[in-house]
């Protein structure tokens, strides 16, 4: 697939495209059919921490970044590969523990719906909105009392 974004040949909405055909060997042409055949599918995707979770959860990038607290610029890079820093990865790994709690009180597919979602049991605040207040505590709270059968 040719993209718009990167240089040097141009095309069809006037940027340049890296790796135009027409600037690449007849072998570079077929080994890029070739990946982008059904042998790229089925090859295996290196993990990556932030797009496996950001999947798990099946919400955008932008939603994520809120969830996270982190730019949709720095989730991207993330995603493409870029190293986290530390207290990135920490953050990452506590979103993670998040989803997999949650995912014992909510069935898995609706945890990123159920985030966006007003929620009487937070005072009518979306569950997202009670972590990006920094209340996380009152989401550990409910999965602890949902978990317990402990009435809240």
């Amino acid at each position: 697939m040719q993209n718009c974004l990167t240089a040097p040949a141009p095309c069809a909405y006037g940027r340049a495209v890296r790796g135009h055909p027409e600037r690449r060997s007849a072998g570079a042409r077929a080994a890029s059919r070739v990946r982008s055949g059904a042998a790229a599918a089925a090859a295996p995707r290196p993990r990556n921490l932030v797009g496996d979770l950001r999947a798990a959860l099946g919400v955008s990038r932008r939603f994520f970044a809120r969830l996270t607290g982190y730019s949709e610029r720095a989730i991207a890079g993330w995603e493409s590969g870029r190293e986290l820093s530390e207290a990135s990865r920490q953050r990452m790994l506590e979103t993670r523990r998040l989803e997999r709690a949650l995912g014992r009180v909510v069935e898995p597919s609706r945890i990123g719906p159920w985030l966006a979602e007003p929620n009487r049991a937070f005072g009518g605040l979306k569950p997202l909105e009670v972590i990006e207040r920094g209340e996380i505590d009152r989401i550990w709270r409910m999965v602890f009392e949902l978990e317990s059968g402990t009435p809240g």
